[in-house]
């Protein structure tokens, strides 16, 4: 396999799926989110695929979760440093979209 392969290969072990990229260009436009605002800008995705891809996101240390100690709980989603570096990627994938 080519290093670029490999490379990309890599890259979609990451943050493959439709699902992710969502989620990683929401909280680009929005910078910070709460669940319930995400579950509603990415409707139809499921409770459980939602959490499922927040879960995986946060242990790539692609998103930060802020819990906020307080009835009724809050915790707020936010892109990280390593999280922005993938904008690049998904303003040309916009592009793409919008010429195609």
């Amino acid at each position: 396999m080519s290093e670029c392969c490999k490379n990309v290969t890599y890259t979609l072990s990451i943050v493959g799926g439709k699902w992710k990229w969502l989620i990683v260009s929401v909280l680009f436009k929005n910078e910070v989110q709460r669940y319930g605002q995400l579950k509603k800008l990415l409707e139809p995705i499921t409770h459980k695929m939602l959490s499922q891809q927040l879960k995986e996101l946060e242990a790539e240390k692609l998103i930060l979760r802020k819990e906020y100690h307080q009835i009724p709980p809050k915790v707020e989603y936010s892109l990280t440093e390593k999280g922005k570096t993938l904008i690049p990627i998904i303003q040309l994938m916009s592009e793409w979209g919008k010429a195609n």
